[in-house]
């Protein structure tokens, strides 16, 4: 299971909006065939590895990270291919999260007398899926909250410079984690300040560049923001106000990207209709790299999955230096956001942060 686990996460960033799938065939102790879905529409990794194995699949034994499916998608179901080639045995890390489908795959092999154990490896594999779990329970995109940030607690200094306050290591690793979302978001602040790219460069690679959200509900970015230099050929999503001027969206639109407008909710945009704008367009997972007001309506808004803080030792001070998170605040101890399964790493001089918000 460990090692379908490994096939499967090859494909990180590839398989939306399906989940990340590894299987492996094993004959009298010895692998015999694998493989991991590469991508949406393409194979799944149960016939890539039955595949594989030929003949030497009967009698064998199958794990796979995920249960097989047994409908029909745009791929016929696996249980079938798995009956027809004679296993005997199939390990399976976790149920199909999707409750219209759940357990039908493994009842469908047990009716065929093959055994099935469940459960093996069961958190690391729901671990790995997690966008995907998130997505096909709630229709909603998992959401991860990047910031980099001082020592104590600013994202800028009182001037708004924000470039780098991380390392080059630091920087390595948000570039590998563009490459496996579907999406980033920041504000109309951050084009402004920073005027990034918003693109995925990760290192040894050819990376996979999301799609660019841009929230901008007083019609702040230019159109000479670089994060529209190759929107006729990369997806940007411009999200205004109904307030936005036709003007504006007419030259928007000629840039090929797509201009969403929606009603401000207390002056602001609410994020969690921009989340169900997003899932409808099979966006299963977003990076928030925005500044301290849209980290902190993210936050208010509990849309928040997941949290990776990269932080540099050093000190801004300075009551005008925003912080990680804007807005009022909040009054009480108890009314804090806690960050649970917290794991630490260094990065050069630099922590890396990461958990999940209860």
């Amino acid at each position: 299971m460990r090692r379908a686990l490994l096939l499967a996460r090859k494909a990180e960033g590839r398989t939306s909006p399906n989940p990340m799938v590894g299987a492996v065939v094993v004959r009298q102790g010895r692998i015999v065939g694998e493989g991991y879905h590469k991508k949406a529409g393409s194979a799944h990794a149960e016939i890539l590895a039955l595949k594989k194995a030929g003949s030497k699949a009967s009698g064998g034994e199958l794990f796979v990270n995920l249960e097989p499916c047994g409908h029909f998608g745009k791929t016929p179901p696996c249980v079938d291919a798995v009956i027809a080639s004679g296993i005997r045995k199939v390990y399976i890390g976790m149920k199909d999260p999707n409750p219209l489908v759940s357990g039908k795959g493994i009842r469908k092999l047990r009716r065929a007398g093959i055994a099935v154990e469940t459960g093996t490896l069961r958190a690391e594999c729901e671990r790995l899926n997690e966008v995907f779990i998130k997505f096909i329970t709630t229709g909603a995109p998992f959401v991860i909250l990047k910031s980099a940030l001082t020592l104590d607690g600013k994202t800028a200094t009182c001037r708004g410079e924000s470039r780098w306050i991380s390392n080059p290591q630091s920087r390595k690793v948000v570039h590998a984690l563009r490459d496996r979302v579907d999406a980033i978001l920041v504000g109309a602040g951050t084009v402004a300040q920073d005027n990034p790219l918003l693109t995925a460069r990760p290192v040894g690679k050819k990376g996979k560049n999301p799609v660019r959200v841009i929230l901008d509900n007083q019609n702040r970015v230019p159109l000479t923001a670089r994060v529209f230099l190759n929107s006729s050929a990369e997806k940007v999503i411009y999200v205004a106000s109904q307030k936005l001027p036709e003007k504006k969206e007419r030259a928007l639109l000629k840039k090929g990207v797509e201009v969403l407008r929606l009603a401000k909710k207390n002056n602001r945009i609410p994020l969690k209709i921009l989340m169900a704008q997003l899932a409808k367009r099979e966006i299963t997972s977003v990076l928030i790299e925005g500044g301290s007001e849209v980290n902190g309506g993210a936050l208010r808004e509990k849309i928040v999955d997941k949290i990776i803080l990269f932080m540099a030792p050093i000190i801004f001070g300075g009551k005008d230096a925003p912080g990680l998170a804007g807005g009022a605040g909040i009054p009480r101890i108890q009314d804090a956001v806690k960050i649970n399964e917290v794991q630490v790493r260094r990065l050069g001089e630099d922590l890396w942060l990461e958990g999940y918000p209860s």
